[in-house]
């Protein structure tokens, strides 16, 4: 389960680093710099985070493949959501995009957490 799910996190943080990379070129390009929490959110979320989730599990072997499922689906929908939603609310104010940002956001945060106890359900008896 960790192979597989180290694989989904690398490839979909290899994507937001090109969309980073592309909107942040773009404000270069263009001078104009409205979109910076929106780019910092895509790469620091995006790429890093989910880069270093998805070597997590390519380094360790957890406990619970189902806790590894949950984080991971977590990660997916958060992290999209989120930086979906902040873009959406830089370009139109609506209830529903306000909406659609808080639960993005609120999903990536319960992430962070189940990644913390995912730390703790480490297998020690791996490669002994």
């Amino acid at each position: 389960m960790e192979t597989k799910w180290s694989l989904r996190l690398i490839r979909l943080a290899a994507i937001f680093g090109l969309v980073g990379a592309v909107l942040g070129s773009h404000m270069a390009g263009s001078g104009g710099y409205q979109f910076r929490p929106v780019h910092a959110h895509i790469l620091v979320v995006g790429w890093l985070s989910v880069f270093a989730w998805g070597i997590f599990y390519r380094v360790f072997k957890i406990k619970s493949s189902k806790l590894v499922s949950i984080h991971g689906w977590t990660t997916v929908i958060g992290s999209i959501g989120l930086t979906a939603g902040m873009w959406l609310n830089a370009m139109m104010d609506s209830t529903f995009v306000l909406v659609f940002y808080i639960a993005g956001g609120s999903i990536l945060l319960i992430s962070f957490g189940i990644f913390i106890v995912t730390t703790f359900m480490i297998d020690t008896k791996e490669g002994s």
